[in-house]
């Protein structure tokens, strides 16, 4: 079993940062696909960014393309997902996700519980 946390959303003005982290525990997840969802209220579940094993592979979706870096310390056992340039619409609780998984959320059966970021405009 796989159990993730994540940690380091918050409260941040438009065009701000965050740093997201995402720590694995009771197997190594070295050889999974890690990646970061995010939930708005009233929508459903999204892919944001995804990572290989090695952290050469990374996808995103279009819209955080160019603000957003997924990164991964194999070492550590934890994911990161570097926001820049926030705004409103990133609003929303981010989700850790684990697997030999794609863009479909339904292809990861380990999560973590989410944690929340909030963009102020």
């Amino acid at each position: 079993q796989v159990q993730l946390v994540e940690s380091g959303g918050g409260l941040v003005q438009t065009g701000g940062s965050l740093r997201l982290s995402c720590a694995a525990s009771g197997r190594t997840v070295s050889y999974y696909v890690m990646a970061w969802f995010r939930q708005a209220p009233g929508k459903e579940r999204e892919f944001v960014a995804l990572i290989g094993w090695s952290g050469s592979f990374t996808e995103y979706t279009e819209s955080v393309k160019g603000r957003f870096t997924i990164s991964r310390d194999n070492a550590k056992n934890t994911v990161y997902l570097q926001m820049n340039g926030l705004k409103p619409e990133d609003t929303a609780v981010y989700y850790c996700a684990a697997d030999r998984g794609s863009k479909s959320q339904y292809t990861y059966n380990y999560w973590g519980q989410g944690t929340q970021v909030t963009v102020s405009s």
